[in-house]
């Protein structure tokens, strides 16, 4: 078995490391001390079973659960927190169990057991059904994964293959679906081409060009989406309650 832990605590983390090595000494054993890092080794090493801190500073435990969610083999999601007040966020994130710091062997064990009776199938199923938007948009590139938080995009607009992210920064390429990223910020974007969503707070005019094409001018980016015929109305009428 492949275990990923993850704890922004050096002790914490190796205690539990120290104890799956005593349970199972062939089984790979994996850390990561935040966020980003376990969604790296998450994607470089694709284990079985992640033991997942909440309480980390920058992106938290609830959120980094959502985005291991999106892999297409997602793992087996075990939170560990000293914080018992986190339980109803870890299970909206589909965790597959949740203990408590300090860890006891026989909790260990028994989020083991169920870890293991969870199916590819079935995490892939609870993941799709997580009811909480994430904060950030995560891209896996060449260099490592890459974030972007979902308040600094102005478009996402739709490719061949890909969905780029449009930022001030530049873009950044994920592989979801612009259905899927409406479904999930459908209040933070509008549909304004079949290919193209933008933040409702970004738009900043509606302009019309001598092609006849209408186009949006965002805020802090120098692209332009084009604006289809079809959804032409129904822009005009929220950029009216702007």
């Amino acid at each position: 078995m492949k275990v990923l832990v993850v704890d922004d605590e050096p002790l914490a983390r190796q205690r539990l490391c120290r104890m799956l090595r005593a349970r199972a000494p062939g089984d790979e054993l994996y850390q990561a001390a935040n966020g980003p890092e376990a969604l790296e080794q998450n994607r470089l090493f694709e284990p079985d079973v992640v033991f997942l801190d909440i309480r980390m500073p920058g992106m938290d435990g609830i959120e980094t659960a959502r985005h291991i969610g999106q892999a297409a083999q997602p793992p087996a999601i075990v939170f560990c927190t000293a914080y018992d007040q986190y339980a109803i966020d870890a299970f909206e994130s589909r965790a597959v169990g949740y203990l408590l710091k300090p860890v006891q062997e026989q909790k260990l064990e028994a989020a083991l057991a169920a870890a293991a009776r969870t199916t590819r199938y079935q995490l892939q199923a609870l993941a799709q059904d997580t009811r909480q938007e994430r904060r950030c948009l995560s891209s896996h590139t060449s260099t490592g994964t890459r974030l972007l938080e979902v308040a600094e995009v102005r478009a996402l607009l739709a490719g061949h293959k890909y969905v780029s992210a449009i930022h001030p920064g530049g873009s950044l390429l994920v592989d979801e679906s612009l259905r899927e990223l409406e479904e999930e910020f459908g209040d933070r974007f509008l549909r304004v081409h079949r290919n193209a969503l933008v933040a409702r707070a970004r738009v900043r005019a509606l302009h019309r060009e001598k092609s006849g094409e209408w186009v949006l001018e965002l805020d802090g980016v120098e692209e332009r989406p084009v604006v289809s015929r079809r959804h032409l109305a129904e822009l005009r009428a929220v950029l009216e309650h702007l």
